[in-house]
This record gives structure tokens, sequence and C-alpha cells, in this order.
């Protein structure tokens, strides 16, 4: 999986690199009030099908989702006052998962087929909401009016068409988490490789800084300033979480795979997106993908939505369109 989207996001990442950067994501660094960030992200998820009845949204440091069962599944968002974009799709983000567990059975409540089958599943849903829905210009189509009523300082004279492309800029960065869709699988990548080098123990934990830095500038072109922003900046080694990485990948290869066969089933969901309606792609999640909960491994759930194994082909294909018409590729 990893060696197909080297091949097709490294060479794009070169491309839209060569361009240099015309600093459209400035338009998202501002005044952008705490309070108002939090209400337009509710008006939002709201209307994605988050259920507050059987939930709640609270502050962190790293965004999460949590379930205790699926009458209470809880999302937590970070938020910036001077930039807009981690509290606006860390909250889409954490709501895909949070729609997934609240979907599940409720017959399957407490035996070991309550929630989501796999992690790599759940980013699928994720990074589904986050991306292939908000970042969208269907998306904010609609919600783009909304977002400038909230936020009339930062935006006034922001057209529609500027925000979209502010949205989607592709900039390597030192941070995963702030990473664009282009170039946050490497980030995955780099990861990925450091673990596998650790657990055969041809890396030494004391050289972790120094190949994190070498693969970053393999990479990404980019040397973190400091181990806080490099090797220290996510929590899952130091958790023990080891093997996680990749999901996230396979997360955002799954999106496009699902989401390509939800318009399938109904063609009129891209045009519903741009209405401002959800729920028809909610119900096809919810009966292909969110009921079943673990009854399902996640391979048979793969090949009984799409009828075929994992496969990068559709995902590379959606960057390549979608990045080519941003960048004139």
């Amino acid at each position: 999986m990893f060696e197909e989207l080297k091949g097709g996001i490294v060479p794009m990442i070169r491309e839209i690199s060569e361009r240099g950067d015309d600093g459209r994501a400035a338009v998202l660094r501002g005044d952008f009030d705490e309070a108002a960030q939090e209400k337009f992200g509710e008006e939002v998820v709201t209307a994605f099908g988050y259920d507050w009845n059987r939930g709640r949204q609270d502050r962190t440091v790293h965004p999460f989702c949590i379930n205790f069962g699926p009458n209470d599944v809880r999302i937590t968002t970070r938020f910036d006052p001077d930039w807009l974009s981690p509290a606006l799709f860390g909250t889409m983000h954490e709501t895909g998962h949070a729609l997934y567990e609240q979907g599940v059975d409720g017959r399957y409540a407490r035996t070991p087929l309550s929630g989501g089958t796999s992690m790599g599943i759940h980013e699928s849903q994720s990074r589904m909401w986050e991306n292939l829905v908000g970042r969208s210009r269907a998306f904010w189509s609609f919600y783009y009016p909304r977002l400038q009523g909230a936020f009339p300082e930062p935006l006034r004279g922001v057209e529609l068409e500027a925000f979209y492309r502010a949205i989607n800029a592709v900039s390597p960065s030192e941070i995963r988490v702030e990473a664009d869709e282009v170039t946050y699988n490497l980030h995955i990548l780099l990861r990925f490789e450091l673990e596998v080098a650790l657990i055969e123990g041809s890396l030494a934990v004391p050289d972790l800084p120094e190949a994190w830095d070498a693969k970053m500038e393999e990479y990404l072109g980019v040397t973190p300033g400091s181990a806080a922003t490099g090797v220290l900046q996510d929590v899952h080694w130091s958790a023990g979480l080891f093997g996680y990485f990749p999901t996230y990948t396979i997360g955002n290869v799954l999106s496009v795979q699902f989401f390509e066969e939800a318009v399938k089933a109904h063609p009129e969901i891209p045009e519903d997106i741009r209405r401002g309606e959800f729920s028809t792609l909610l119900s096809w999640l919810r009966e292909n993908i969110h009921r079943h909960g673990s009854r399902y491994l996640p391979d048979e759930v793969v090949e009984r939505v799409s009828g075929r194994p994992l496969d990068t082909a559709p995902y590379l294909r959606y960057l390549r369109t979608k990045f080519s018409e941003l960048y004139d590729l």
C-alpha cells in the first residue's frame, strides 16, 4: 500500500512545490472567537447527524473520540483563537468516529461485537466526513455564507473559491495532525518505517530523533525545529501504541473507496451535500458499516461494501483529480 501511495503522491508534491507557496492559506489566520468556532462546529456536526442526547463535546489538547457504549459517545476539540482550521476540521473528524459508534446496533452493547471493527475502518469514517465532505467545494457552497456570518471581520472580502483553496492548500509541515491531504500519508509512512526499524532492532531508541529528522527531510523537505515538533509530537509511542499509525492511511484509502460506493448507490449524495443535507450518506454508512459493529472482520467489511479488497487506485485518483484542478497540474 505504501509503495503504491509513494509512487503517486511524491511526484504530486514535487509538482505542487515547484509552484511555490502562494500564501493561499493565510485567510485561515486571524481573530476567530472560540465561542463562535464552537457554535459553528456544533451546527455542522448536528447536521451530519451527531446525536447530542447520546454524546457531548469538551476541550482537549489532542482531540479524540471516546465511547462508553452506544448511548454515551463523546468528542473533544482543540480551539485556536488565531487559526480556524484545527477546531473546524478536528470537530468534523472526531464526529466521523462518533457517528460510527452511535450507529452500532444497540443489541451489541456490552458484548464483544460492540464498537467499530478496527481503527482502519474507524479512520475511514472520520477522514470521510473531514475531507471528502468537509473539505469539498459542495459543502462550502452551502456553509460558507454561514461561516462568514459567524466571522464577518476575518473573512470580509474572502470569496468562496479563495476559502476553498485555502482549506486545501498543500504545504509540507512538521506536524502530522495539521498536514494537508496530499502530504499527510508521508507523515504516516516515516513513522511506520521507524517503527519497523525499532522492532527489528536496526534502530536504537537514542538514535530515533536523528533518524526522524532525516526522514522528514527526505519525504517532506522539512527539518523539525525541536524534538517537541519532531519525534515527540505524537502520544502513540509513549502510550505503547505501536502499529497504530498505518490505520490513518488505511482510513484515507478506504474513505474514498467507501464514498464512491455510497455515491454509486445514491448518485444524489453530492447534490445533497451542496444543500447541506447529509442523511442519505449517513443512512448508507449506517446500513453498510456502522450497524454491524465488530460483527465482521475489517477485510470482510471492505469486501462486503465494495466487492474487492483495499484498493489505493480510487484514493490516488481522487487526490490527482482534486489537486490538479487546485494547482493546475
